[in-house]
């Protein structure tokens, strides 16, 4: 298997030592981690489920039942505030609506009481904020203050630290799936437009930092501004680029319509679109490096699972064309469910990281999960829809 991620000279030590210099965190985020209840790969897994991929509701709900049962009985013991479970979470919250499965949101009530509804430990880490998405959604449905107010608290204070350009606090792009939801969810929760107005003003920051205008792909962080792939192109990362299309179109759903800059983000989600739908794979799928996918083996769920999320959002909110997205959204959904194994393990997801890279088949861990059942919600939404009928039957 060949690889080769160049980063040319001085320039690119200067963007190391940029983004190392920001929180420390591009270490940390890189370190292998060993904790079952985020993830595993078995050396022999159980054979493949083959379940229906039917485009209709009642095999997209078997689906997205199969996995989220298997997943809430293997990692709900070890269930935390950590960026990884706050995916599954934001899974668990869709399903439980689309299904509908009242033990998931149970579940996710049991963790805001046992996490006194706090936040990570890391009052500025995105990652440590992604759980308050969850909270919000909670606050939603039953109204209790207790539910958002240390969240609330916390992003009162960050609001009065002024911003450093030069250390940004979105310096990676996965950070805009981790915390633009939560302020956006928040200013609709209370009505306040400061934190709408931080949300967009951070986003921008990292936007003008990462966003490729050329590609309409972002780069993980700055550290991989001048890396590129065997083949000699750019490496873009498929999971990064997942997490941003499904932030942009969380941020989206709470944003108002008439928002100043509001455009700018359908512009930019609509590029992204473009660009991803034409990278997809034969499978249906995309691979972890998305300009270099003959480098890579096996697709990987994951990013694969954010994008059929987010594509299949953005027909269903009319920002994106039926006639266009709808075929890929269909191709990409039949792809997922393919690595569904008869225990309800998913697999072919890429272990904790920041890069492309390779795994084995039944590598499997909680956020691909979360996204898997973000898909499943918006593709069951889709498929009922009687243009998404019609052109199941004809593909």
């Amino acid at each position: 298997m060949r690889r080769r991620f160049v980063l040319p000279g001085v320039a690119g030590c200067l963007f190391l030592v940029l983004v190392t210099g920001l929180n420390g965190q591009t270490a940390s985020v890189a370190k292998p981690r060993n904790d079952a209840g985020v993830g595993d790969t078995l050396d022999n897994p159980p054979p493949l489920a083959n379940l229906s991929s039917a485009f209709e509701p009642k095999a997209i709900r078997a689906a997205m039942r199969e996995v989220g049962d298997w997943e809430l009985g293997r990692s709900q013991p070890y269930f935390s505030q950590d960026w990884t479970f706050a995916a599954l979470y934001a899974g668990f919250m869709a399903a439980a609506k689309t299904l509908p499965e009242a033990r998931y949101e149970g579940a996710m009530l049991e963790v805001g009481n046992k996490l006194d509804w706090k936040l990570g430990p890391r009052l500025i880490h995105a990652d440590d904020q992604a759980i308050g998405q969850t909270y919000l959604e909670l606050y939603g449905d039953h109204h209790e203050a207790r539910m958002i107010a240390p969240t609330r608290n916390q992003f009162d204070a960050l609001m009065k630290m002024p911003d450093d350009l030069e250390k940004p606090v979105w310096w990676w792009c996965d950070a805009l799936f981790m915390a633009p939801p939560v302020w956006a969810r928040l200013y609709r929760a209370t009505g306040e437009k400061s934190y709408l107005a931080y949300m967009d003003r951070e986003w921008w920051i990292t936007s003008n930092l990462l966003y490729d205008p050329q590609e309409h792909l972002f780069f993980r962080d700055a550290s991989y501004l001048q890396k590129h792939e065997a083949n000699g192109k750019k490496l873009f990362w498929s999971r990064g680029n997942g997490w941003v299309m499904a932030g942009v179109a969380r941020v989206l759903e709470e944003m108002p319509e008439n928002y100043p800059t509001r455009t700018k983000y359908v512009e930019q989600y609509r590029q992204m679109a473009a660009r991803v739908a034409s990278l997809q794979g034969a499978d249906g799928l995309w691979r972890s490096g998305l300009l270099d996918a003959d480098a890579y083996l096996l697709p990987e769920v994951s990013g694969s699972a954010f994008f059929v999320y987010s594509l299949a959002w953005g027909v269903n909110h009319g920002i994106l064309d039926g006639a266009t997205y709808l075929p890929v959204v269909q191709k990409g959904w039949q792809g997922l469910v393919s690595h569904i194994y008869v225990d309800g393990r998913l697999g072919s997801i890429q272990p904790i990281g920041a890069a492309p890279g390779d795994f084995k088949p039944s590598s499997s861990y909680v956020y691909g999960v979360g996204a898997f059942l973000l898909a499943g919600s918006e593709v069951d939404r889709l498929a009922q829809r009687p243009s998404a009928i019609i052109s199941a039957k004809t593909h």
